[in-house]
């Protein structure tokens, strides 16, 4: 006897399928600017050279760390939303506002690019805001929140480094 195919379970959340359609679609460029972020910050770490070489490179590894971390987080959000996360560079270059840095720079352009990225990444959260705000849907603010407050001052710590 054929077994019969069982249809999904309906998610019933308190927020309406168009909403947690769009949340999905603006946490998805979210983790899209945040992997580009964290691959930029793990190749820097690699590639880094230069009189603030140890810095520099302690430092890239504590936010690339923290970033890998981040990323399972955005991605089960968006899973908790009932929709699939975006796993390959190709779609995270589509959604991403971040661009890839080519070649290596000289560890105070690798500084500068990292902070155009951290705030990138900052802008892309925060514009989310009106409609999770809209939606009521408290979680997705607290990641949210979260994750600006770690990219504004991230930013704010790298721009110190090119302080004279």
């Amino acid at each position: 006897m054929a077994q019969k195919k069982s249809l999904p379970m309906t998610i019933d959340i308190g927020i309406s399928d168009a909403n947690r359609k769009k949340i999905a679609a603006g946490l998805s460029q979210l983790l899209a600017d945040s992997y580009t972020l964290y691959l930029m910050t793990h190749n820097f770490h690699w590639n880094v050279t230069g009189p603030q070489f140890n810095t520099l490179h302690t430092m890239f590894m504590a936010q690339y760390t923290e970033q890998w971390a981040a990323l399972d987080i955005i991605a089960e959000r968006i899973r908790a939303l009932g929709y699939p996360a975006p796993g390959t560079y190709s779609e995270f270059v589509k959604r991403a506002s971040i661009k890839e840095v080519e070649g290596v720079p000289k560890a105070t352009d690798m500084v500068r690019h990292l902070v155009k990225a951290q705030e990138a990444t900052a802008k892309t959260a925060r514009k989310l805001f009106p409609l999770v705000d809209a939606a009521d849907d408290q979680p997705t603010a607290d990641v949210l929140t979260q994750r600006i407050d770690v990219h504004e001052k991230t930013a704010w710590m790298l721009r110190s480094l090119l302080e004279d």
